[in-house]
């Protein structure tokens, strides 16, 4: 299933738990692919995420703990 994340919430974002929660989440991605998606994302732009469906609501979880706010996509 597709994630879009579209912005992150929080007052003061931390870049490295965005990274580790989209490194998690997200299907075939690597740290260092998340910490370049999370730069993106805090930069205003959206970032398409990959999340397998099996762990789709654990996703949800992490990504409204962080404070990013995220559409599902097609």
């Amino acid at each position: 299933m597709k994630l879009n994340l579209l912005s992150c919430n929080a007052q003061r974002p931390d870049r490295r738990a965005i990274a580790n929660c989209i490194s998690e989440v997200a299907y075939n991605v690597d740290a260092s692919y998340a910490r370049e998606l999370t730069d993106i994302l805090l930069d205003g732009d959206a970032v398409e995420i990959e999340v397998d469906s099996n762990s789709i609501s654990s996703a949800y979880r992490a990504l409204r703990k962080i404070g990013v706010d995220y559409a599902i996509g097609g």
